[in-house]
């Protein structure tokens, strides 16, 4: 283990770390991912000192000049703060949904093809949870949205969900590290960096502070009643499907929060993509409020061919059709 100083913020982020390899890798084999910001940065420090095999992981996502020597110091930062080995990838960042999404895409693409079967430690702070929350609400699809990031879901590990970013930077100073101030974090055309910089310090001051602990301790809340009812519509649906259909009968006594969840998984095991609050309710009807309404197309398919889930002798059903 490296010998770290005894300062109030590295502590707190080594105890963080600490007590989540612990509850979920306790051989402590992890993988971190490496920005060169000051959350990662502070988080490798930590697993470095709390684990017995830590390998950084620094993503180049080539987005601006001189981001490949960007990418190198934060690895060679890494080996001096002495993780085994600190990899840079580059990646081409293309695809749908904007820079900000085709960037996460390609970022976590790389992450686990690099892992090695290990998990990723990410360095996710309560603030980032915060936005997270706020971007969920905006969204309006429930609780689902709202939940926020888990600590694990494999294999990504977010120990710091309870440190503040503020403890991180000071972290950081506590160990003498300068971390690279990426200026997409301070671009405006970014949703999450008006969060950031606008939506969130203004809550605090409105709500006399504790805004980003107590969306975060909501989005706990949430995760924690979400996973009871998710594994209640797990059940439900086992008990519900006939080969790749579901029997009606079997889910009209049951409660609404959990028959929906019940069909989103169904569908989206059918080929449904990106379900919306306004189908699922629709798909719901065809059990809970049946007329002998028609199908309803959902999201899925290709250009011309459309998924559409229908009832017919008690039966629900889920097939590709040509417009």
């Amino acid at each position: 283990m490296t010998r770290l100083p005894e300062a109030p913020a590295i502590l707190e982020v080594r105890h963080a770390v600490r007590a989540w390899l612990a509850r979920y890798e306790p051989a402590g084999a992890v993988v971190v991912a490496l920005s060169g910001g000051a959350d990662s940065l502070a988080l490798v420090a930590a697993a470095v000192a709390e684990a017995p095999a830590v390998r950084a992981l620094v993503v180049d996502h080539r987005l601006q000049d001189g981001s490949g020597a960007v990418a190198a110091s934060a690895a060679a930062r890494a080996r001096e703060l002495g993780c085994a080995r600190a990899d840079v990838v580059a990646v081409e960042v293309n695809g749908p949904g904007g820079l900000e999404a085709a960037a996460r895409a390609a970022r976590y693409a790389a992450l686990d093809a690099g892992r090695d079967g290990r998990p990723v430690l990410l360095g996710h702070t309560l603030d980032d949870q915060a936005e997270t929350v706020l971007l969920g609400l905006a969204r309006g699809s429930g609780g689902r949205s709202i939940r926020g990031m888990a600590d694990y879901d494999a294999p990504w590990g977010r120990p710091l969900l309870g440190v503040r970013r503020e403890t991180t930077r000071r972290a950081c100073c506590e160990l003498g590290l300068e971390p690279y101030e990426d200026p997409h974090n301070a671009d405006p055309g970014f949703t999450r960096v008006r969060l950031r910089t606008e939506v969130l310090p203004l809550l605090e001051d409105v709500l006399g502070g504790g805004a980003a602990a107590a969306l975060a301790r909501t989005a706990q809340q949430l995760r924690e009643d979400g996973e009871v009812l998710d594994t209640l519509a797990c059940r439900t649906l086992a008990s519900a499907r006939d080969g790749d259909d579901l029997v009606v009968d079997r889910l009209l006594e049951t409660h609404v929060s959990v028959r929906r969840r019940v069909l989103r998984t169904w569908l989206l095991g059918r080929g449904a993509k990106a379900l919306t609050d306004k189908q699922l309710r629709a798909v719901d009807d065809l059990i809970g409020r049946w007329r002998g309404q028609g199908g309803v197309a959902v999201g899925g398919g290709r250009p011309g061919v459309r998924l559409v889930a229908s009832r017919r002798r008690g039966r629900l059903s889920a097939g590709f059709v040509n417009d």
